[in-house]
């Protein structure tokens, strides 16, 4: 309370009387004493002004840090997501190659290879329990798996086989486990990715070794058939595929003649390829997803900068960002996007010969953020991510040291304290100038 107001509360009921019966009886002028008085003193400035100027830079000030640190790209600390973890298969040496896919019941599904038998395996957690199972063992199977669940919770894996370098197929959609080899022609080598499209038909994108090129696998006529995507150079390697809402498809790949990034679709009716990112050598250990809108979205592995990189076409052209450089980034990268088109990312951290984590990025608070999933051990190795239709987080991955199969997952990350800034700055102010303007009409 200012002194002014105190003096006049102070005043006997006597003096506001005489004062109230001189002004209305006799409206004089002012005497010049008094007009002199008055010039020379400074009206008193409105609390209402101050809070007004004061909010209005405060807001600015918040405004201009969040855009600096959501352009500049750059990771900040994250709130931790609760992550909980367990050993899914300990029996041999398991968990290579993991790949994971959840169900419309929210149900997890996991193909791995299991390197003691040179077997594929599978585990689910569908039953209630972890459950884990071996699909194929006739040679040396099992490498480079990739998993998807069809509209009816089916399983589909893609891998190939060692012992020919052939590419097959396994799937239990007719209730027990047969596999097909899809193509046989030239050896395939390198990472198999698949995906279903609306009519639960399967996409297979992978590397021909023999004659270096990205090649495409579909059943999608009812037959298997095999198409050769990109030849220019040695392409194809570390591919990854997705079918979007139209049945189209996307592929990201390394082009290892010039070691870009590049990226192939069919969504203009026929196959088109481009460049993503080049310099330097980019382009490895790729993933990529597609958003409600049909975007574009992947993650990778930047060889020359030891940088998990991500890349997306979501504003209308190409754009690439730095994850995260902190460390010994590296390994399988792998990519989902939630229910708001947030992004999610797994991947691995060599800190030494025996120690390494599984580590995780998301820009679901509004900027980019990284965060340790695991690091007892050495694990993180071969990491696959899913979102589920919670927003929940689910990834697995091999514990190297003890040669077992992981798997986490965590409660979906809560918004951070920065991106919340503005919006309680600006609850803040409009409280103070409500009070402010109210304090200012009872003067």
């Amino acid at each position: 309370m200012d002194s002014e107001n105190s003096k006049s509360r102070g005043l006997t009921s006597d003096v506001l009387k005489a004062g109230t019966e001189e002004f209305v009886s006799d409206r004089r002028k002012p005497s010049s004493s008094h007009v002199k008085r008055m010039v020379g003193r400074r009206p008193a400035r409105s609390p209402y002004y101050s809070f007004v100027a004061a909010a209005v830079c405060v807001m600015l000030i918040s405004v201009g840090l969040l855009t600096f640190v959501s352009l500049s790209g750059e990771t900040v600390p994250a709130i931790a997501t609760v992550w909980t973890t367990q050993i899914v298969d300990s029996t041999g040496d398991v968990g290579l190659c993991t790949s994971i896919a959840v169900d419309l019941n929210d149900k997890i599904h996991i193909s791995y290879c299991d390197s003691t038998n040179s077997g594929l395996k599978y585990a689910t957690n569908s039953g209630g329990s972890w459950a884990t199972y071996t699909v194929d063992s006739a040679g040396d199977v099992g490498a480079s798996t990739s998993i998807a669940v069809d509209s009816n919770n089916k399983v589909h894996i893609s891998y190939y086989v060692y012992t020919n370098y052939d590419l097959n197929y396994a799937t239990n959609a007719e209730g027990s486990w047969t596999t097909t080899t899809v193509d046989s022609a030239s050896w395939v080598m390198g990472q198999t990715s698949i995906g279903c499209d609306s009519n639960d038909k399967i996409h297979i994108s992978y590397y021909d070794y023999t004659n270096r090129d990205l090649k495409y696998a579909t059943n999608a006529e009812g037959s298997w058939t095999t198409y050769t995507v990109d030849s220019t150079g040695d392409v194809g390697g570390s591919a990854s595929i997705v079918v979007d809402s139209n049945d189209a498809i996307h592929i990201s790949y390394l082009d290892n003649t010039n070691y870009d990034l590049k990226y192939a679709t069919n969504a203009g009716g026929s196959w088109a390829n481009y460049t993503v990112d080049s310099p330097d050598q980019v382009g490895y250990c790729t993933s990529v997803v597609v958003d409600s809108n049909n975007k574009v979205h992947v993650s990778y592995y930047d060889y020359t900068n030891n940088k998990i990189k991500y890349a997306t076409n979501a504003g209308g052209s190409w754009t690439s960002i730095t994850i995260d450089n902190t460390g010994d980034v590296t390994g399988q990268t792998s990519i989902d996007v939630d229910s708001n088109d947030r992004i999610h990312v797994s991947y691995f951290d060599w800190w030494s010969d025996t120690t390494g984590a599984l580590k995780y990025a998301t820009n679901a608070g509004g900027s980019w953020t990284t965060e340790i999933v695991d690091s007892a051990g050495k694990v993180g190795q071969f990491s696959s991510l899913a979102v589920d239709l919670n927003n929940n987080i689910h990834i697995s991955y091999q514990d190297a040291l003890n040669g077992d199969l992981k798997y986490a997952t965590g409660a979906a990350p809560i918004p951070e304290f920065s991106d919340l800034l503005v919006p309680i700055i600006g609850m803040m102010c409009l409280v103070l100038l409500v009070s402010a303007r109210s304090k200012t009409r009872c003067h």
